[in-house]
C-alpha cells in the first residue's frame, strides 16, 4: 500500500515556534513529525511514501535523505494556495492505486491509531475521536443513527441532525473508486478557480455522492494532536508525548 503525506504548508500560525521552517520538521523529544511518520509506516510495511512538499521543500528532502523506506517527493509550487492543490499533485496515486492512505503531516500520534486504519475492514475509512474540544478549528465528522457519516467539515449547521460527532484525525484510507472520484472533483474545482479550498472539501463532495461507500474507526482514548498553534506544541510536549510513551 502507498501513503500520501501532505507536507506543503507554511505553518505561519505557529509564530516563533516554527523558526521559519516547514511545520512537518517540528521536533518532539528530538525527532521530527515526518521521521515519526516514517518509523511508524516502516513498521506497517508500507510499499512507498509519497510526500507532497511546498514551503522550503529542499529542507524536507535533505532531512529525509537517509530514510530506510522508499520516498518520492512531489513539489507543489502553488503551496500558498489551498491544500486541495497539494492533494491534486498526487493525481497518479489517486487514479492508479487499488487503495492508499492519505495523511496530514502535522499530527503527533500513537502508532496504534495508524494501525487501526491499516487493519480496518472499511474500504474507505475516516478516523474520528469523540473526545475533542468543540469550536471552529476541528474538522468534525457527524454520524447518524444508522452509523452513516452525514457531515464532514469544520462548521456544522445548528439544524443538522446526527447521533454523535468526533474530530477527524486527518488520516484516511481510500480505494480506487474513491481515488478516481477525488481526482475528478479536484480537477473540477481547480478549473473553476476554487484553489483556496482545503482538501477536505473534495472528500466531503465525494462522501455526499456515495455515503454508503464510507465507514469510520473510532479511536477515542488514543493520544494524538494536530499541530496548528503554539498551544498545540505545549500540549504535545507536556501531555501527548507522555501518553504515547505510557502506551508503548
Amino acid at each position: 500500500m502507498k501513503v500520501i503525506i501532505l507536507a506543503a504548508g507554511i505553518g505561519n500560525r505557529l509564530g516563533k515556534y516554527s523558526n521559519d521552517n516547514p511545520k512537518s520538521l517540528l521536533e518532539f523529544d528530538g525527532k521530527s513529525l515526518l521521521k515519526r511518520h516514517i518509523e511508524i509506516l516502516k513498521e506497517l510495511y508500507v510499499e512507498e511514501i509519497v510526500i507532497i512538499t511546498g514551503y522550503k521543500s529542499e529542507m524536507i528532502v535533505e532531512h529525509l535523505n537517509d530514510a530506510s523506506i522508499p520516498i518520492r517527493f512531489i513539489f507543489n509550487e502553488r503551496y500558498a494556495e489551498g491544500s486541495i492543490i497539494s492533494l491534486g499533485c498526487a493525481y497518479d496515486i489517486l487514479t492508479n492505486e487499488s487503495d492508499f492512505i492519505l495523511m496530514d503531516a502535522d499530527v503527533l500520534y500513537d502508532k496504534n491509531i495508524l494501525s487501526r486504519l491499516f487493519e480496518t475492514k472499511n474500504k474507505n475509512c475516516f478516523l474520528l475521536d469523540r473526545n475533542f474540544e468543540s469550536g471552529d478549528e476541528p474538522v468534525k465528522i457527524c454520524v447518524d443513527k444508522n452509523g452513516i457519516i452525514n457531515e464532514f467539515r469544520k462548521k456544522i449547521s445548528a439544524n443538522h441532525e446526527y447521533d454523535f460527532q468526533g474530530e477527524s484525525v486527518g488520516f484516511f484510507k481510500f480505494d480506487a473508486s474513491v481515488g478516481k472520484l477525488l481526482a475528478s472533483v479536484i480537477n473540477e474545482c481547480i478549473e473553476r478557480g476554487e484553489t483556496e479550498m482545503p482538501y477536505e472539501d473534495a472528500i466531503r463532495e465525494v462522501l455526499f455522492k456515495f455515503p454508503e461507500r464510507f465507514g469510520f474507526e473510532d479511536i477515542s482514548g488514543l493520544p494524538w494532536i494536530e499541530i496548528d498553534f503554539p498551544d498545540d506544541i505545549e500540549r504535545a510536549t507536556h501531555e501527548i508525548l507522555q501518553k504515547i510513551s505510557d502506551i508503548n
